[in-house]
């Protein structure tokens, strides 16, 4: 989603597909590995300024490109990229980071432009500061007098707490601990920024289509884009960790989803080195028997993908609706919760699961929380554990929900009535009429997705009747779409009562990376996820979200403490959880039927952040045969099992830092 970083969907659902596969190189004999790359995309980036976009559609572009302080190890730890060394003070409010030398600035043609220093990483947080950033909600509220900056209280840059004490020293001053802080500086707008090019290049810096309009210090240099065709990629050969980067080439494919047959069929034909299968196809039967012992389930990502619901709609373009009183009668009945939980509960997501991962694998990507429910710990309760024991509070239609991954367990037909006959009494009394209508915008080359859709209004009208609540499915062109949804520039144009162009991949590991673009303040992202962008809007008060911001703030003072702190976000996500605002469905990535030639786990890991093995290809290796299953379950036994030791490692490591 973060201006919501959606996967077209961000290997994920992308946006209106569900899926993001990758593809790579041509045939080649068994003894010689692939040196060619490439990965499937589903929407054209808006602009490569990677500073302020916050949507993935730029992330796949950049993040490649450009390197910032961290990136992530093989086994999801922080390793210092630009930062050769770093201390945190005992307060935890000043980071020191030492900045590597040599480090150059190069243009897409490879020619080197500067050295990258300290003063880069001021002046790239300043322009996201300047041009109000989508991802400000990562910094202003941290970084020591960045809000008031971003407010205008200040017109000097220099009183915000960020400066370069040399070439190569840079400091954060920030306004309260933040265990985390070092997560977010794999995140786009910490990325460091060179004045003299940005000044050279002027309204023309990070221009959506052109590669030279940015410079490069990250693994490969941008070579080529054109919109909805491809996206091409040569490795840096003057990298600085050019060894452990094993591709020559990367090329994005543009994919529209109509055809989902032509991803399995170029990996036959050896043009692909991966491949994401569905199931539900024609042809994939005899897919299935070709490649039996090759088919492996990748596991869940920690991004998520669901339902918006607008609480304020304000146009009708692409509806079915005729009169003004079924859109009042919407708006009204979209404002009770019990009509809100009779549609999650009416939601069955295992068949909505299937019209993609098909019957077998469709409880593999069923997500029940905002938050993965095993995102983080406390003890030995996991994040869902706490919010179970939370939820409970609001009413007896929470009491024994399994919040887990992997299995539904919020559809139950019978809580659904119940809370649909309550809100029916409520909504009659107040003058609505029924049946509601409700529409929802779909792609209409998405195949994948329109069968989900299609799916959420056989079980919502099939559980609370037709004569009750009717879905109609909007079908559009992808550009229509994305302009009354994802790239819609205000609450105004958010055309839909239900959204399914709603998702997110966590930038930092702490939930609030999940939980607090939901905070009223953040427009950006209500308006995508709730349809407002002004939190006095009525509506706000109506549902209760002022309420939810209370539970945000007392979560995010908690620093001392980070079971305390994970226990207070829990209650945040029981009050996401029963306000039935966000429907969720399945994760936005993972949990999908493969054929690759991917070496297994050779890839960079992490749950959060731009740096992900989905888009950021440093580390990542390919073989000449197609990976079998059982070298799939083998590596991934020998994965974990060294994960878990060197995450042990990495964690005493910790505290060397500290001065």
């Amino acid at each position: 989603m973060k201006k919501s970083r959606i996967l077209a969907v961000a290997g994920v659902a992308l946006l209106a597909t569900g899926v993001l596969a990758a593809c790579g190189s041509s045939k080649t004999s068994n003894t010689e590995a692939p040196k060619a790359y490439g990965y499937v995309y589903t929407a054209d980036p808006e602009t490569l300024d990677y500073l302020i976009s916050g949507k993935q559609s730029t992330k796949v572009v950049t993040s490649n490109g450009i390197d910032g302080l961290f990136t992530n190890d093989q086994y999801g730890n922080l390793t210092p990229a630009l930062a050769e060394d770093w201390s945190v003070s005992k307060d935890g409010l000043t980071y020191t980071y030492k900045i590597r030398k040599g480090v150059k600035w190069l243009t897409s043609d490879g020619e080197e432009y500067a050295e990258v220093t300290a003063n880069d990483f001021v002046t790239g947080l300043k322009h996201a500061a300047d041009k109000k950033s989508e991802a400000l909600y990562l910094a202003q509220d941290s970084v020591k007098g960045l809000a008031d900056y971003v407010a205008g209280n200040s017109t000097d840059f220099s009183t915000v707490g960020v400066k370069a004490v040399d070439d190569y020293t840079l400091q954060y001053t920030l306004n309260k601990p933040e265990p985390y802080w070092n997560s977010k500086m794999s995140y786009a707008i910490f990325w460091p920024l060179n004045a003299e090019f940005e000044k050279s290049k002027g309204s023309d810096f990070g221009k959506s289509t052109d590669p030279t309009s940015l410079l490069y210090n990250g693994p490969f240099l941008l070579k080529g884009l054109t919109a909805k065709s491809s996206v091409e990629f040569v490795k840096n050969e003057q990298y600085w960790d050019k060894d452990n980067v094993h591709l020559d080439t990367v090329t994005l494919a543009f994919y529209d989803g109509s055809d989902q047959e032509s991803i399995e069929r170029n990996f036959t034909s050896g043009a692909y080195s991966y491949a994401r299968l569905f199931p539900t196809s024609s042809n994939y039967s005899k897919i299935a028997e070709t490649y039996k012992d090759n088919i492996y389930y990748t596991p869940q990502g920690a991004g998520i993908a669901g339902l918006g619901v607008n609480i304020d709609r304000q146009s009708y373009k692409y509806t079915s609706k005729t009169t003004d009183d079924e859109k009042t009668s919407t708006k009204k009945a979209l404002l009770n919760k019990d009509f809100r939980q009779a549609l999650n509960f009416a939601f069955d997501r295992t068949a909505y699961s299937a019209q993609i991962n098909g019957e077998d694998g469709a409880a593999l990507a069923v997500r029940n929380l905002f938050v993965k429910p095993d995102f983080v710990s406390a003890g030995e309760k996991t994040f869902g554990d706490l919010v179970t024991e939370k939820v409970v509070s609001y009413g007896d239609e929470w009491k024994d929900v399994n919040f887990a991954d992997g299995q539904d367990g919020l559809y139950n037909a019978d809580k659904a009535k119940a809370e649909f006959a309550k809100a029916k009494k409520t909504l009659e009394a107040d003058g609505v009429k029924f049946p509601i209508h409700l529409d929802i915008p779909v792609d209409q080359t998405a195949k994948s997705y329109i069968a989900r859709i299609q799916s959420f209004k056989q079980s919502v009208e099939k559980v609370l009747g037709e004569e009750n609540v009717v879905i109609d499915i909007q079908q559009v062109t992808k550009d229509e779409l994305f302009n009354i949804t994802y790239y819609a520039p205000n609450a105004a144009a958010e055309d839909w009562d239900l959204s399914g162009a709603v998702g997110w991949n966590p930038d930092y590991q702490d939930p609030s990376t999940y939980l607090d673009i939901l905070q009223t303040s953040n427009s950006e992202q209500t308006k995508t996820y709730m349809g407002y962008d002004n939190p006095s809007n009525p509506a706000v008060a109506q549902v209760g979200l002022k309420d939810y911001d209370k539970l945000l703030e007392e979560a995010g003072n908690e620093t001392s403490d980070l079971n305390k702190r994970y226990e207070k976000y829990a209650a945040a996500q029981a009050w996401l959880t029963d306000s039935s605002l966000f429907l969720p469905a399945m994760s936005s990535s993972g949990a999908a039927p493969v054929i690759s030639r991917v070496v297994p786990f050779s890839a960079s890991y992490t749950q959060s952040g731009d740096k992900g093995s989905d888009v950021y290809f440093k580390y990542l290796k390919l073989q000449a045969n197609t990976v079998t299953a059982k070298e799939y379950k083998e590596a991934r036994e020998k994965w974990l099992k060294e994960k878990a030791e060197s995450n042990e490692k990495a964690q005493k490591e910790l505290a060397s830092h500290v001065k």
